[in-house]
């Protein structure tokens, strides 16, 4: 049985559930969001708690089950409160700048690299050498956030790149003479 599934997902005051179907739609004060499960699961709203069963024993429908559960608590918590990402910038001469809808990013290429910030997330530059990505839904901020770090991901020896703000980078050790 799946530990996640099992899990009732608890809606707050300020937060609405309806099902119709196979699709649920949460409603708060960040906004609406709507997920269609596969039919492989069983969505039910009472007393405040949103329920996933699965509808079978087969290995599909216990892996929707889990899954489901997940996506709909992070709907429910993306209608309430905002997802966050810090990722921080090291290198010499290394820094980004937000203009208007672009993200301009120095980072050691011969150009400036211009990532345009896709609708629903926010991304703002606190300093030179820190980002933070913000928005309601748990994928998208986790994907934007996963985009700029791969224009340049940390490299083993210095350091240098952009990386995610609690991310250890493992150093190796230089050649020796």
């Amino acid at each position: 049985m799946s530990r996640i599934g099992k899990q009732p997902v608890a809606l707050p005051d300020d937060v609405s559930a309806t099902i119709s179907g196979q699709t649920i739609e949460v409603k708060g004060p960040r906004g609406t969001k709507s997920f269609t499960a596969t039919d492989d699961v069983t969505l039910t709203v009472a007393d405040g708690v949103i329920s996933v069963t699965p509808r079978g024993k087969s290995k599909r429908a216990r892996q929707q089950w889990g899954m489901t559960r997940t996506v709909i608590a992070n709907m429910v918590h993306g209608a309430r409160d905002v997802f966050r990402k810090d990722l921080e910038i090291r290198g010499v001469g290394y820094r980004a700048a937000i203009q208007g809808n672009v993200l301009k990013l120095n980072l050691g290429y011969s150009h400036d690299v211009d990532f345009t910030i896709p609708d629903g997330v926010t991304v703002t530059a606190p300093k030179q050498t820190e980002l933070v990505v913000e928005g309601t839904d748990k994928q998208l901020v986790g994907q934007v956030a996963a985009n700029i770090r791969d224009w340049r991901r940390p490299e083993p020896y210095k350091g240098k790149g952009i990386r995610y703000k609690d991310e250890y980078i493992f150093q190796k050790e230089g050649k020796k003479k």
